[in-house]
C-alpha cells in the first residue's frame, strides 16, 4: 500500500500552477488556430482563472455578483462593441488598415480593432505573445461574466426575469436613458448584476468616462448576457475565438521590431547623427519634451511655482493650447518624431542637443552647457513597450545597421522609466530594482543600476530599493504570489512587465554581442500605479490620475540629469 506523504500544496503554489495550465493551454490553442471559450479548451482555462483568483478580476469566482471593477477595467482595453460579438478573431497587420471597416482602438490599450459585422470583431496584436495571452485573459474573464449575466437573467421556469425585459426595451429605444429616468433603470440593472444600486450607479459613471471608446453599462451588460443566451437557446452561434495563419507565422519573428528599428536608424544615418552619442530613453511622449521645452516655450503664457507645478498644469485637458505651444516650440529646437506605422505602435522622438539653447532649460534640472555644447547628446525617447515587445523592439534597436553605409550606434546610456504595481508602499512612491525577477522561469537579471535610492530622497515620496518580478501578465497576479515574492528571500519590492525582456536584450548585446559597450550606463526606476495587495489599490479601482505627475517628472528630471549634467571633471574643478 502506497501511503503519499508529501504536505497539501500552498496557495501560493497551486497559483503558480494555475498561471503555468493558463499559458500552456493558451499556447496550445494558439497554435491550433481556433477554440471556443464554453468547450472543453475554454473550461481550462475558466477553471484555472478560478484557482488563480487574480485581483484585477476581483469578484470573479462569486457564481452571482457580477465583477464591475474588473469589467471596467477589462473594457477599457478591449474594442468597443465586442460585448455584442460572438466570433473574435486575432490577426497580424493584414490589411485591414487599407479597408472601409472602421478602426476602433481601446482607451487603455493601443491596438487596432475592426468591427466586420453584428457578430464578428477583429483584433490586430502586432506586440507579440503577450498581447495574445492579455486579450484571452480578459475574453475569458468577460466571457465568465457574461454567464453569470444569463444565469440571472433566467428564473427557475425559464422565464425572463422583468428586470431584463425593461433592459431590452432601453437598448431597443436606443440605449439611452434620460436623468430623470436614468435611476430606475440603474435599479432594474442592479439586479441583472446581483450588485447593490450604489455599486452599479457607480460603474455606470466610469464607463461614462470612456463613452467615446467604450460602449455604455446598458450595452454592455445587454450585449454580453444576450450573446450568452444565444449560445444556449440557438443552435450554431457558438462563441468562437480565431487565430490567423499570417498571426501565427509572424509571432516572435520580430517583424515588427526590425522594421520599426530601420526607421530609426535611417533617420539617424539621414541627419548624420550616426557618431552622436546616444542615450535611449524609455518612457512616455511628454514628460521629457515637457522638462527640457515647456519652461522656455511658455514664459510668457503662463506662470508656474517649479517643474513639478507646469507639469501638472500640463496634464490637465483643458490645457491643450498650452500643450500645443510646447509641442510647436520643441520642434523648432531639435525635436523629430516619429510615428510607427508599421505595427508597433511605439512612438519614438529625437531630441538633437545641439539645437537646445541651454540658458533657457530649468534652473531645476542640473546640467552642464559646456557637455551639451561639447558632446552634444541624441535622445530616443521610445513609447513604452508591452510585455514581449520590450526585447524584441530593444534587441533590434542595438543592432548594428545593415543598410548603405553601415554602422553601429553609439549608445552611452540606456533608461527605463515606467509604471509597476508595488508591494512594499502605496499609489506614487518610487521603485529602484537592483535586480529582475522572471516570474514563472529560472531567468533572473542582476544589474548594476546606474538610480540608487538616494538619487530620489528629499523630495517628499518613499522609495523603495530591491527586486522587481517581471510577470507574465498583470491580470494574471493573486496576493498569494506576490506576498510570496515580498516576504521570502527574494524581498521584491514591485511588478512589472517589461523589466526582464528590456535586460535581456541589453546582457546579450553588451555582454556576448559587442553591439554596446559592457559598461554601458543602465536606468530603471519605476512609480508605483497600484499595489496589488492592498483591496481597493489595484488597476482594477481606477487610474492614478494627478497623483502620478510628481512621480514621473521626477524620475525624468533625475534621467535627464544623468544625461545632461555636470561630468565629472567639472564637478572635481567646482564642487560648488
Amino acid at each position: 500500500m502506497h501511503t503519499d506523504f508529501s504536505p497539501p500544496l500552498t496557495r501560493a503554489q497551486e497559483s503558480r500552477l494555475a498561471i503555468e495550465r493558463l499559458y500552456i493551454t493558451m499556447r496550445h490553442l494558439f497554435n491550433r488556430g481556433f477554440y471556443k471559450p464554453s468547450g472543453v479548451s475554454g473550461e481550462e482555462i475558466r477553471q484555472a482563472l478560478l484557482t488563480l483568483r487574480p485581483e484585477i478580476y476581483g469578484s470573479v469566482n462569486d457564481p452571482q455578483r457580477v465583477e464591475l471593477d474588473g469589467l471596467v477595467y477589462v473594457m477599457d482595453r478591449l474594442p468597443k462593441g465586442i460585448e455584442a460579438c460572438r466570433v473574435i478573431t486575432l490577426v497580424s497587420r493584414e490589411g485591414f488598415e487599407h479597408s472601409r471597416f472602421p478602426v476602433l482602438i481601446p482607451a487603455k490599450r493601443r491596438r487596432n480593432c475592426y468591427r466586420v459585422d453584428q457578430e464578428q470583431m477583429v483584433i490586430e496584436v502586432t506586440n507579440g505573445r503577450s498581447e495574445i495571452y492579455d486579450i484571452l485573459t480578459h475574453l475569458t474573464f468577460m466571457f465568465m461574466e457574461a454567464d453569470k449575466i444569463r444565469q440571472n437573467v433566467f428564473l427557475e421556469r425559464g422565464n425572463k426575469l422583468r428586470e431584463w425585459e425593461k433592459l431590452e426595451a432601453i437598448i431597443q429605444s436606443g440605449g439611452t436613458v434620460k436623468e430623470e429616468e436614468r435611476e430606475l433603470a440603474l435599479m432594474y440593472l442592479s439586479s441583472i448584476l446581483g450588485r447593490t444600486f450604489e455599486e452599479t450607479q457607480q460603474a455606470f459613471y466610469r464607463f461614462a468616462e470612456n463613452a467615446g471608446t467604450n460602449s455604455g453599462l446598458f450595452q454592455i451588460v445587454y450585449g454580453l448576457g444576450r450573446t450568452s443566451v444565444r449560445e444556449i437557446q440557438e443552435q450554431h452561434v457558438d462563441r468562437e475565438i480565431n487565430f490567423t495563419p499570417m498571426l501565427r507565422d509572424r509571432v516572435g519573428q520580430h517583424l515588427y521590431g526590425e522594421r520599426w528599428a530601420t526607421r530609426i536608424k535611417q533617420f539617424i544615418q539621414e541627419n548624420g547623427w550616426q557618431t552622436r552619442p546616444i542615450h535611449i530613453i524609455s518612457a512616455n511622449p511628454h514628460s521629457v519634451v515637457n522638462c527640457l521645452y515647456a519652461p522656455a516655450a511658455l514664459a510668457e503664457a503662463t506662470s508656474w511655482d517649479n517643474l513639478f507645478d507646469l507639469a501638472y498644469k500640463l496634464s490637465q485637458p483643458a490645457q491643450q493650447e498650452l500643450r500645443q505651444q510646447v509641442a510647436d516650440y520643441a520642434k523648432t529646437h531639435g525635436l523629430h518624431e516619429l510615428e510607427d506605422p508599421g505595427g508597433t505602435n511605439l512612438l519614438v522622438q529625437l531630441i538633437d542637443t545641439a539645437r537646445l539653447d541651454a540658458r533657457h532649460l530649468s534652473k531645476e534640472l542640473a546640467h552642464d552647457p559646456k557637455l551639451i555644447k561639447s558632446a552634444q547628446p541624441l535622445l530616443l525617447v521610445m513609447d513604452y513597450a508591452f510585455g514581449e515587445q520590450a526585447f524584441e523592439t530593444m534587441d533590434e534597436l542595438l543592432k548594428p545597421f545593415e543598410g548603405d553605409n553601415a554602422f553601429t550606434l553609439h549608445v552611452a546610456s540606456i533608461s527605463i522609466m515606467g509604471k509597476a504595481g508595488i508591494l512594499t508602499g502605496d499609489k506614487g512612491d518610487l521603485m529602484i530594482p537592483t535586480s529582475h525577477i522572471f516570474e514563472g522561469t529560472a531567468d533572473n537579471y542582476p544589474l548594476d543600476n546606474d538610480f540608487t535610492k538616494a538619487d530620489f530622497e528629499g523630495h517628499g515620496i518613499d522609495v523603495y530599493e530591491g527586486a522587481m518580478i517581471t510577470v507574465l501578465g498583470t491580470s494574471l497576479q493573486n496576493k498569494d504570489i506576490l506576498a510570496y515574492f515580498k516576504n521570502s528571500s527574494w524581498k521584491a519590492v514591485g511588478l512589472e512587465m517589461e523589466g526582464a525582456h528590456y535586460q535581456k536584450a541589453i546582457q546579450s548585446h553588451a555582454k556576448i554581442r559587442g553591439s554596446v559597450q559592457p559598461d554601458i550606463k543602465i536606468r530603471y526606476a519605476y512609480y508605483a500605479s497600484d499595489n496589488p495587495l492592498l483591496t481597493g489599490a489595484t488597476l482594477a479601482s481606477g487610474s492614478l490620475g494627478t497623483l502620478g505627475v510628481k512621480p514621473t517628472y521626477l524620475i525624468t528630471m533625475k534621467c535627464l540629469e544623468k544625461i545632461l549634467g555636470k561630468s565629472p571633471e567639472t564637478r572635481q574643478s567646482n564642487p560648488a
